[in-house]
């Protein structure tokens, strides 16, 4: 009989319930570091051959153990979108002719998050009055067709999505999952409301951006089923 493993395999069960691995432990560890795994993440560990969540797994609980009070730790979750530098809001194409100064104030009515690998952000039929930029990261738009997943589209940094909720606070169309850790802006109905009220100068070019950009893909897509009809004849 072959000896086992010093570094037990584990699978990880992602938020958008499927299964990830085996991964050795350091790469699990990295994992949890990453904030990837969390102490409630359902691992199936090989050892025990037996599912339990990460925070339970002897060899990972000590990186689960509260931190101090008044440690200095980074940013995590939401946050003012502040501690993003222009460049990278310059990344988001309907941003883009925005100058310095406009970019600044355009930052007060927006938040930046943190979305973990794995991470729904946005679930189809759910109600949803946001809209998110992408600043860094990979996210996928897919949709559950017979119990199996279509991908929609791959969306990565400069792109956006959710703006006809933005509107209508219509239900979701589709689910959004991050492929990658990344980094998005979120801008809500209560929050564009204040910028068209408070600076109507830069609401009505990102409003414009946001139009521009929607008429393009709307072309797009009656080319190809035009396109398609033709090659169907």
């Amino acid at each position: 009989m072959a000896a086992s493993s010093p570094n037990p395999d584990f699978i990880v069960w992602g938020i958008d319930q499927t299964p990830y691995g085996p991964v050795e432990l350091p790469a699990l560890v990295s994992w949890v570091k990453d904030e990837r795994v969390t102490a409630e993440t359902w691992l199936f560990v090989s050892k025990s051959n037996a599912w339990q969540k990460a925070g339970e797994v002897p060899e990972l609980q000590m990186f689960f153990r509260p931190k101090a009070q008044g440690a200095a730790t980074g940013t995590t979750g939401s946050g003012a979108v502040t501690g993003v530098d222009s460049r990278s809001l310059r990344r988001v194409k309907i941003l883009a002719a925005m100058s310095e100064e406009q970019l600044e104030r355009f930052a007060q009515f927006m938040v930046v998050e943190k979305i973990p690998q794995w991470s729904v952000i946005v679930k189809q039929g759910d109600p949803g009055d946001t809209m998110y930029l992408i600043l860094q990261g990979e996210l996928r738009v897919r949709i559950n067709v017979m119990g199996k997943e279509k991908i929609l589209a791959t969306l990565g940094a400069g792109e956006f999505f959710g703006d006809i909720s933005l509107f209508d606070h219509g239900p979701r169309s589709a689910d959004v999952v991050a492929n990658a850790d990344s980094l998005v802006l979120k801008i809500s109905a209560a929050a564009f409301d204040e910028l068209a009220k408070k600076a109507p100068e830069l609401a009505t070019p990102f409003l414009r951006a946001i139009g521009q950009t929607l008429s393009a893909r709307i072309r797009a897509d009656n080319k190809r089923y035009g396109d398609s009809v033709k090659f169907g004849a």
